[in-house]
């Protein structure tokens, strides 16, 4: 089993997670939203897999490059 981490591409605020622990993710799949500069900017997952830890909450501040979920593959 493989772990993909997905990465905030941009400093802002959590305004929503769309998963949970344990949901299976398809690629292309929105899991969270940034709001940046008053934009709202979907994570996407470029993997297939199931959501194994979530590093943040909502309205938490990110940084970019900063750890937002984890997801176990099947590779």
């Amino acid at each position: 089993m493989g772990r993909v981490i997905l990465l905030s591409e941009i400093s802002g605020s959590i305004w929503k997670i769309n998963c949970k622990v344990g949901d299976v993710i398809e690629t292309g799949q929105d899991v969270i939203v940034i709001e940046s500069m008053k934009m709202e900017i979907p994570v996407v997952s470029n993997v297939t897999g199931t959501v194994g830890s979530i590093f943040v909450v909502e309205g938490e501040m990110v940084d970019e490059d900063q750890k937002l979920i984890e997801l176990n593959t099947e590779d």
